[in-house]
């Protein structure tokens, strides 16, 4: 497995790639970009699978995936390919879109540039998260922005503790503890305060919702360690939610497992494409609060 702070590396085809049409078929405007698209695809490349709604189940060969929609519609596509991650095209169609870096209108000269090996793959961490009870893990899922616990009804605050590689880090007292990847450091994470990471670092972020101690702040850690969450008293609504998906709801000294997964999440980046500029435009943003 390629580090995930490695270089962006080059696309392996050549030329007439594969490549797989995903999106969340159910906004409005998804299934009109997909008709409008699809010429485009067929053009320079070999369209092999169409599916406008994340049906489970193995995918077909291909070389990448082009992806319509918004954040939420590329992380529904990394769950659906599962261990084997396809490099993602994203053509924005949402409204922030910071994973979906491409737009509608550029896609006549991005795709011929792609599927002519004219881009990198840019290669991020990705995230295994275990449920643990009674020493066994009753399911386990990849993630590629956090794993949350949240302190659900009745909003009462929860003491967290924090165990890495095995040994007890802190107890947090809060309303959530959030574990986030480099890529999740703009998403849920950034909104409770934590920093942002430059995507395609190693590391996690441990950021405390709402923690009682003024003291407690944001901690990153090396991806290399293995991070456990244990409430010994959740609330009946606590429950522990990937990627804005609630898994299930926690029992007494369950255990939240998360620790780097074997499979990396790809984004393609065509030329032009640049990291700063996307957290300029996409999150606003800038340094110089005064205007001429």
């Amino acid at each position: 497995m390629p580090p995930a702070n490695s270089p962006a590396d080059k696309p392996t085809w050549k030329s007439n790639p594969r490549v797989i049409l995903l999106g969340s078929g159910d906004r409005p405007n998804v299934p009109q970009g997909a008709e409008d698209l699809r010429p485009i695809i067929e053009k320079h490349s070999q369209l092999v699978h169409e599916d406008l709604h994340f049906v489970p189940g193995s995918l077909p060969t291909a070389d990448f995936a082009v992806v319509l929609g918004g954040d939420g519609s590329i992380l529904r596509a990394a769950k659906l390919m599962g261990a084997v991650q396809l490099p993602i095209l994203g053509v924005n169609m949402g409204k922030l879109g910071f994973l979906a870096w491409h737009s509608p209108g550029d896609f006549a000269e991005t795709l011929p540039e792609v599927a002519a090996g004219k881009c990198q793959i840019v290669e991020h961490l990705m995230f295994r998260c275990s449920l643990v009870r009674d020493g066994k893990v009753l399911e386990s899922h990849l993630g590629v922005n956090e794993a949350v616990i949240a302190t659900g009804h009745p909003f009462t605050m929860l003491n967290v503790h924090l165990y890495v590689d095995g040994d007890l880090a802190t107890t947090y007292a809060c309303d959530g503890l959030i574990i986030s990847t480099p890529v999740g450091s703009t998403a849920h994470s950034l909104s409770a305060g934590g920093p942002i990471l430059r995507s395609t670092l190693a590391g996690f972020v441990i950021v405390p919702i709402c923690p009682h101690t003024m003291t407690v702040r944001p901690v990153v850690d090396t991806a290399e360690r293995i991070y456990e969450m244990e409430v010994l008293q959740p609330n009946p609504g606590t429950t522990l939610v990937i990627d804005g998906r609630v898994i299930g709801h926690l029992q007494p000294g369950d255990r939240v497992r998360v620790e780097r997964a074997d499979s990396t999440f790809k984004l393609i980046a065509a030329r032009g494409h640049n990291y700063y500029a996307t957290l300029r435009d996409k999150l606003g943003w800038a340094g110089n609060v005064y205007r001429k």
